[in-house]
């Protein structure tokens, strides 16, 4: 398929590929920011698309992924602080209260907790905890996938037994 037929099949989808990306977003902004970024992937991997395959299948998967990647980056960027005590009160709501200095003192008692593990156990639940997925965490220690969960799943058992005095 040429570049120009490539082009005006992909452009043909547009008005179903907004209505999914509406579905998806529920924004129209981010619908239509969706749909440009689907369409330049679309372009920018066009190689990699096979001739006898459905064309349009491909191009919703393409918007698919990139939603749901695009999801766990926002996620991500939500949950995580590099630990400044500034950053931490500038990602608080306005209209959430400041946490109250008895849970700081259970974050440090949770954090001098994970601290005492032995490194095989401490370790992978850190990464864990960072963010890494558990594959990741598997490839990066040369562990296998089961043994990883394992070891995440242990650390949690530890850990909640050595800190039953702060459940609430």
């Amino acid at each position: 398929m040429s570049t120009v037929q490539f082009s005006n099949k992909l452009l043909s989808l547009e008005n179903n590929l907004k209505y999914y990306a509406l579905s998806l977003t529920s924004d129209n902004e981010k619908a239509n920011d969706l749909l440009q970024e689907t369409f330049l992937k679309a372009l920018t991997y066009q190689d990699k698309f096979s001739e006898n395959t459905n064309f349009k299948a491909w191009v919703y998967t393409i918007m698919k992924n990139t939603f749901i990647n695009d999801y766990r980056k926002a996620a991500k960027s939500r949950n995580s602080l590099s630990g400044s005590n500034s950053e931490f009160h500038l990602m608080i709501a306005k209209d959430r209260i400041y946490p109250s200095p008895e849970s700081f003192y259970s974050t440090n008692e949770i954090e001098k907790s994970i601290s005492k593990l032995e490194d095989e156990y401490r370790i992978p639940f850190q990464m864990f905890l960072d963010g890494y997925k558990y594959k990741e965490i598997g490839e990066k220690l040369n562990l296998p996938l089961g043994t990883v969960k394992s070891r995440i799943f242990f650390t949690r058992k530890k850990l909640s037994s050595s800190l039953k005095d702060y459940e609430k």
